[in-house]
């Protein structure tokens, strides 16, 4: 080997030598932003999970409700189908029925939205009858 083949290995080896810190400084500015990211789809999944925890819960008051059911067991079945914590609320207006659930996203309390869904049904005792 030359003395002018040994300087340049030489310089290589320093340049990747070199090349070492700045992969070590973007992974630490990119791996944040990955955990970041990540948090984000989580909570915007448990988020879509509670909104349809909602449109459920609203259906089946609204069904229960509509069947003429006693008031508690109205409530009692769209709970079931809520997600914890919600909020549901009955009330007839006519031949229809309509079923309120509002509920809060879980996480933290700046990160949380106020899913609201209604149902609505139409009485099964009004069903067919003659006006």
């Amino acid at each position: 080997m030359s003395a002018s083949a040994s300087v340049r290995a030489g310089a290589g080896e320093r340049s990747v030598t070199r090349d070492r810190g700045f992969v070590t400084a973007e992974a630490a500015v990119v791996l944040p932003v990955l955990v970041a990211f990540t948090m984000a789809l989580v909570w915007a999944l448990l988020a879509a999970a509670a909104l349809i925890q909602c449109v459920d819960a609203a259906r089946a008051g609204a069904r229960a409700a509509a069947r003429q059911e006693p008031p508690g067991t109205v409530l009692k079945t769209a709970r079931r189908a809520a997600p914890s914590g919600a909020r549901i609320s009955v009330r007839r207006e006519g031949d229809l029925v309509h079923v309120r659930v509002r509920a809060e996203t879980p996480g933290p309390d700046a990160l949380t939205l106020d899913l609201t869904q209604e149902a609505t049904a139409l009485a099964e005792e009004t069903v067919g009858a003659v006006r």
